[in-house]
């Protein structure tokens, strides 16, 4: 049986702390389920305080990451603040964490820009850090990455066994350990090149998903059932020519109109027409948690209303 519908709106931040405040409240009142926050160091908010303020000023609403970069804190540190925020928003905290990609991020923080299969080896590690932490309150690992020693691991989450775990990925290796680790799998495009360019764009045609699909399968074994399956709307457009919008939208980032109308990244059309793409969508891949951008969360909303929870 398919899981139903949820969706999440991903910001990073506004103008005023009152603006994000209303921002957050909105996207309760609009029926979205998580407002999630990215992890970038440009003019974006702190997620981390974003996600603080998103929660005290609403009631049911889940805040999140999509996605924290592992490299840029520490797992023992990341572990005291995810489940502090965890107890005080009792339990409405999504933990989306990725291995890192943007390599101006890490130009800008003086980080070293490591390949990325040890970026993904260094998150396997932290993963096992964290959940350690949050399952006994300490933690005795030396790997090739972190050698850590305690027993101070407080406080401790009220969700069990800890808060949901998103990673999210593009190619076999982190899809893997997304798999094998998370409680929520998103697929993006594979962006191994550390910036989001042409070939960003052709690995969103539809049948990478299918092949990024397989793989997940494939690892998650007797997980696959438990899994839930995110994608990240890059483009979102209400119309009532979706006809015209596709060829628009195609054109621009070098795909034919066949390709762009195809992918789940793109949900372009009437409410009647994208949630037939949505229903589509989740009978071919199993994708049932979609993520709009803020910009978009209003003119959206009439989808939410009608295929949130079915």
């Amino acid at each position: 049986m398919s899981r139903t519908f949820r969706f999440g709106v991903q910001a990073s931040g506004a103008y005023t702390a009152g603006a994000w405040r209303d921002k957050a409240r909105e996207a309760e009142a609009l029926g979205y389920s998580s407002l999630l926050i990215p992890d970038h160091l440009d003019t974006q908010w702190g997620p981390l305080v974003s996600m603080t303020v998103a929660a005290e000023a609403t009631e049911r609403l889940t805040v999140g990451t999509l996605v924290l970069a592992n490299d840029y804190r520490n797992p023992v540190v990341l572990a005291k603040e995810i489940a502090t925020l965890d107890v005080v928003s009792g339990g409405r905290v999504e933990f989306g964490i990725g291995a890192g990609w943007r390599e101006m991020d890490y130009r800008a923080a003086g980080l070293t820009f490591d390949p990325a299969a040890e970026r993904i080896d260094r998150l396997g590690e932290s993963l096992a850090v964290l959940k350690d932490i949050w399952a006994t309150a300490s933690v005795r690992r030396t790997g090739s990455h972190y050698a850590v020693n305690t027993n101070y691991g407080h406080p401790q989450p009220v969700s069990l066994p800890h808060p949901p775990i998103l990673i999210g990925g593009g190619g076999k290796r982190m899809l893997t350990l997304a798999a094998r680790e998370a409680d929520i799998v998103g697929v993006n495009p594979k962006m191994s090149s550390g910036r989001m360019d042409s070939g960003a764009g052709r690995a969103a045609v539809d049948d990478a998903f299918d092949e990024r699909i397989g793989w997940i399968r494939d690892a998650a074994g007797d997980r696959w059932g438990d899994i839930e399956l995110q994608c990240l709307v890059v483009t979102c457009r209400i119309t009532t020519d979706r006809e015209a919008s596709v060829r628009t939208y195609a054109k621009a980032i070098g795909m034919t109109e066949d390709e762009f109308g195809a992918t789940p990244m793109a949900l372009v059309g009437s409410v009647d027409e994208i949630c037939d793409q949505l229903l589509e969508h989740r009978e071919r891949w199993g994708f049932t948690y979609w993520v709009i951008s803020d910009g978009a969360a209003r003119a959206f909303a009439p989808v939410v209303a009608r295929l949130a929870g079915r």
